[in-house]
């Protein structure tokens, strides 16, 4: 992923995203909350007391749960999430049915077009007029305080975009510079 970075103002203006990093970005809407409390419980702030409330599940004896598999569907539930790691994707969202699944396309979004993410994670096909308006509603008139930075975007990374989105509208400053 490219990062655009102000570096008067050590701000990222904008991301350019292929097909990967917004499946992956859009896929955090999937996460259950429980499974974002798990994945964020360790040293996060963000989540507040949604992680008092996973720990008390986990600690709470078995002999006070209704149902056998009740614990386990609150502190693993399914969607997002494999093995308490995040998950890219798995599977087509069309439906094993459509014509998305038969041109074996998966995900949510398209692979020819490039994206634009911006710092709040507000996400738009990239062009070129959107990259000089991005340029002018931020007010750039130096074009050389413009710095391109070249980030990859791992399960760590992906973990403090999770984090960081929930309690920042810089995320992609907060996470990489």
């Amino acid at each position: 992923m490219k990062l655009l970075v102000n570096s008067k103002s050590q701000r990222v203006l904008y991301a350019e995203a292929g097909k990967d990093v917004v499946d992956f970005l859009f896929s955090l809407l999937t996460l259950p909350l429980g499974t974002v409390a798990k994945l964020i419980a360790d040293d996060s702030p963000a989540a507040g007391s949604v992680v008092n409330l996973y720990s008390s599940v986990d600690r709470l004896d078995d002999t006070y749960i209704c149902r056998d598999n009740a614990k386990d569907a609150l502190l693993r539930p399914a969607g997002g999430c494999e093995s308490g790691r995040l998950a890219l994707l798995v599977g087509s969202v069309g439906g094993a049915g459509s014509p998305a699944a038969a041109a074996g396309a998966a995900g949510f979004v398209q692979r020819i077009v490039t994206y634009t993410v911006m710092d709040d994670l507000k996400i738009a096909p990239m062009s070129t007029i959107s990259g000089i308006t991005i340029l002018n509603t931020f007010g750039i008139t130096d074009i050389g305080s413009l710095q391109e930075k070249t980030v990859q975007l791992g399960y760590a990374e992906g973990l403090e975009m999770l984090k960081a989105s929930l309690q920042s509208k810089t995320v992609l400053t907060d996470v990489f510079l």
